[in-house]
Order: structure tokens, then sequence, then C-alpha cells
């Protein structure tokens, strides 16, 4: 789980650098699996962890609140969908995959439009700001939609190996009592 958390933090910090489109992040999937692999509500720390780490380096934005806020909805998300195996498993994913990436574009450019003073204060100016955030929405949202299933197949591969990998216990002479 480290080398995922590592991985996300690194490509949030890298990504501009090597081209990717805005918006393409490993966080959502990250915390999904994270999640599932854990087996513990805690596990949902995961965008926090990803986004505290690399916004130590690259910086806090004045809607760091915003942002920050809208990780732990994804975190509640993921959280939902730990317990579910087989097809719900993936529809969850994808669940978290759209809705997280919906939630996470209407909350932030909300955010933008309130706070950093880019927009007017009227609808026209958050009308604006969501129109500005389209391209941003639409890599998220494509990302999220392979990232997270892939995520939740990983998560069910691991899960696989440890029942085939692990023997089962084996009752201990003399633990029955008698009756």
């Amino acid at each position: 789980m480290l080398l995922v958390l590592a991985a996300a933090v690194a490509w949030r910090l890298v990504a501009p650098d090597l081209g990717a489109p805005p918006n393409l992040e490993l966080a959502t999937a990250a915390t999904f699996l994270g999640v599932l692999l854990l087996r513990n509500r805690w596990a949902a720390v995961v965008p926090f962890a990803v986004v505290a780490v690399s916004d130590a380096v690259l910086g806090n934005t004045q809607i760091l609140w915003f942002t920050w806020s809208a990780w732990a909805v994804v975190g509640v998300g993921a959280i939902l969908a730990r317990r579910l195996r087989g097809p719900a498993r993936y529809a969850a994913a994808l669940g978290v995959g759209v809705g997280g990436s919906l939630w996470f574009f209407a909350w932030t450019n909300f955010g933008v439009w309130l706070m950093d003073g880019l927009y007017p204060q009227t609808l026209d100016g958050l009308l604006a700001s969501y129109v500005a955030g389209l391209p941003f929405l639409r890599t998220m949202l494509l990302g999220n939609l392979v990232l997270v299933p892939l995520a939740a197949a990983v998560a069910t591969l691991v899960e696989r190996t440890e029942r085939t990998a692990l023997p089962l216990p084996t009752p201990r002479r003399g633990s029955h009592v008698a009756r």
C-alpha cells in the first residue's frame, strides 16, 4: 500500500512535467484500493496523505479546504463500498470514480469562484468557473473511469492470492471440549 501512496504522490508532483493532462490523478484509485486492501475505515485518509505530502512540495492553494473536503467525500464513498464483492464492487468502483470526479469538480470550482477572485461573485461568474473547469473534469472523469475499476480488480486479485496462499488453520489437538 505504501507503494500505491508513493506512486500517487510522485504522480501528482511530476505529471505536469511529463505533459500529462491536468487533473489526471491517482488519489481516487489509491483511496479505493487502500480502503479495500487495508480493510479499515482509516484507509480513507489515503487521499489526505497524498495531498498533504504533495501540497507540502507544491504549495497550498487558496481553496485548500474545498480540495481536502472533496477528497473526504471520496474516502467516504470508498468506505461504503469496502464490503462489496463481485460485480457490485465494480459498480461501486465506477460510482466512486464518476461520483468522486463530479463532486470534486462541482465543489472545488465553487471554491474557486468563492475564494480566488478570478470570477465575479455572480451567477454568471459561477457558471464561468464551471465552464473553465470542464477540461479538468473530462480528464479526471476519464482517468477515474479506468483507474478506480482497475483498483477494484487489483484488490480482488490480492484477496484471491491471500485466500490461496494462506493455509487454513487446523484445530489443535485437545482443543475440542467433549460433551
